[in-house]
């Protein structure tokens, strides 16, 4: 049970405030563990001394750094404040980073030494480190309690295209997610979870925060991901529990020989995701994770995590569902005219569901309904047992000689064959066709398959127009900001090679 009112508290209930919560690998010659009591009293003087200079309640306070400890003791006072806290993505381009801080009217910015320089003038700047212990102020500190509706924190979000848009979401509707991931594994205390996704991104920062915090379970975290260097604090640390993006994981799973050099028996569970997740790269990680259960894990920024769970009747999940709706969540699948479809795309209802967009009014309507559901995009299919499935984005939906195709099915189709790791699907426009599918693959070791092995691959076990019309072979599949694959970049490399095919 969570009696905190304030998220930025969900430190300060822990029965053992000298338990460990937090190994910080930003220096990884000299990880540096800090306790529950630690955290809280962190927390507490960044709170004062952010009141201490005239600073208010609801005042915009920005993060702008790679994960470490600091990263989460200025997101909790700043919150404890009763300021806003607003983690900006360190990948953006500097007229993002402004338009956020413009965006959010963030009066002060927490900044790492490295990205000092990427803060736009204007707001105050304090830099973790020598300058943040100066800039706190000792004692101890009474948290804001919030009003109903008041937010804690505005994540920014880019979705497919433009500028990023600033996503408010509040105290209330962040603890009912931490009490209902608290209902579903009441005791995490025996957890140590290891976090290498950046915290400005919700998988990172929910997880951390509002799952394994109020859950008192430990946090291993690393100042960003690189597979090796996860692989190598999962044995160093005993992690428990895994979790991050599938491009995370395929990553991890293309390490063979560091996995078979470290100990990684202590893994009992692994959730992913953020991200569409095909069969083959589950397979993958069961074989390179023998012990662990897998999860496939879907929320979005707009909404939160705490959407799908197990079967109320106990069925068996299967490995691809994101499992069975929970109870407080209101969903259903929109076909047009049709509010309750077995496919379709997906509107939700939660109390952890942003207010809006901010600033966006008439983009807010675009995803919002009339009676509170927000419009997702994820189009899903749901079985006979009620348990949910990933189809596809519906704007990446292309149509192709008047088939509609989801790259997701393409992609899952192609990564059933054995010599491919990963694949990504885009579409390039076709005068016959309207588009044709474009497949960036990655193999799974050595030269197989071939462009044409990979064709009739895909022309023996999907519908003939699905098949990619061009393969192009990467050693590694583009990241952005968040970790998931960059179809962005992908869709413009596509592009030029169909000019190129055709100059």
């Amino acid at each position: 049970m969570i009696h905190a009112r304030n998220l930025g508290d969900v430190v300060a209930e822990a029965p053992d405030p000298d338990r460990i919560a937090l190994i910080d690998l930003s220096e990884p010659a000299t990880p540096r563990a800090w306790s529950f009591g630690e955290l809280d009293r962190a927390a507490a003087t960044v709170a004062r001394g952010l009141l201490a200079p005239g600073g208010k309640r609801g005042d915009r306070v920005a993060i702008l750094s790679a994960n470490r400890a600091e990263y989460l003791t200025t997101f909790l006072g700043t919150m404890r404040a009763g300021m806003v806290s607003v983690p900006i993505n360190l990948k953006l381009p500097p007229a993002a980073i402004e338009h956020i801080v413009r965006d959010a009217a963030v009066s002060l910015v927490f900044v790492d030494a490295e990205r000092r320089s990427a803060v736009p003038a204007g707001p105050s700047v304090v830099e973790l480190g020598a300058e943040l212990d100066a800039f706190a102020s000792s004692g101890a500190f009474a948290s804001v309690e919030p009003e109903d509706g008041e937010v804690a924190m505005i994540l920014y979000t880019s979705g497919s295209s433009g500028l990023p848009k600033g996503v408010p979401l509040t105290h209330a509707g962040a603890l009912w997610t931490a009490e209902h991931r608290l209902r579903a594994a009441p005791d995490l205390s025996g957890e140590r979870l290891l976090v290498a996704a950046p915290l400005y991104h919700m998988n990172a920062l929910w997880i951390t925060c509002v799952v394994a915090f109020p859950g008192h379970a430990s946090v291993v975290m690393l100042p960003r991901f690189s597979a090796r260097a996860f692989i190598e604090a999962i044995g160093r640390h005993r992690c428990t529990w895994l979790t991050g993006v599938p491009t995370m994981m395929a990553l991890v799973v293309q390490e063979p020989a560091a996995l078979a050099a470290t100990d990684c028996s202590s893994v009992q569970r692994i959730t992913i995701g953020s991200a569409p997740l095909t069969q083959a790269l589950i397979d993958r990680i069961k074989a390179a994770f023998p012990g662990a259960s897998v999860t496939n894990g879907w929320g979005t920024t707009e909404s939160g995590p705490a959407a799908f769970g197990p079967h109320p009747r106990g069925v068996p999940r299967p490995d691809l569902s994101l499992g069975h709706p929970v109870d407080g969540v209101d969903i259903r699948l929109v076909a047009g005219d049709d509010l309750d479809a077995e496919e379709g795309v997906l509107q939700i209802r939660t109390p952890a569901l942003m207010p809006g967009y901010l600033n966006l009014p008439q983009k807010t309507a675009a995803v919002m309904t009339p009676d509170g559901y927000y419009i997702t995009g994820d189009v899903m299919r749901r079985d006979a047992d009620g348990f949910y499935f990933f189809v596809g984005r519906a704007d990446d939906m292309f149509v192709c000689g008047g088939e509609n195709i989801y790259p997701g099915e393409v992609e899952t189709m192609l990564e059933r064959h054995p010599g491919i790791q990963q694949a990504c699907v885009v579409a390039v426009p076709d005068e016959i066709k309207g588009a044709k599918p474009v497949a960036f693959v990655v193999r799974a070791g050595g030269d197989e398959p071939s462009a044409e092995a990979v064709k009739q691959w895909a022309l023996a076990n999907a519908p003939a127009y699905q098949h990619p019309r061009h393969v192009e072979f990467v050693g590694e599949l583009p990241l952005a900001g968040t970790g998931k694959i960059d179809r962005k970049s992908l869709t413009e490399r596509a592009l030029r090679l169909a000019r190129s095919v055709h100059a």
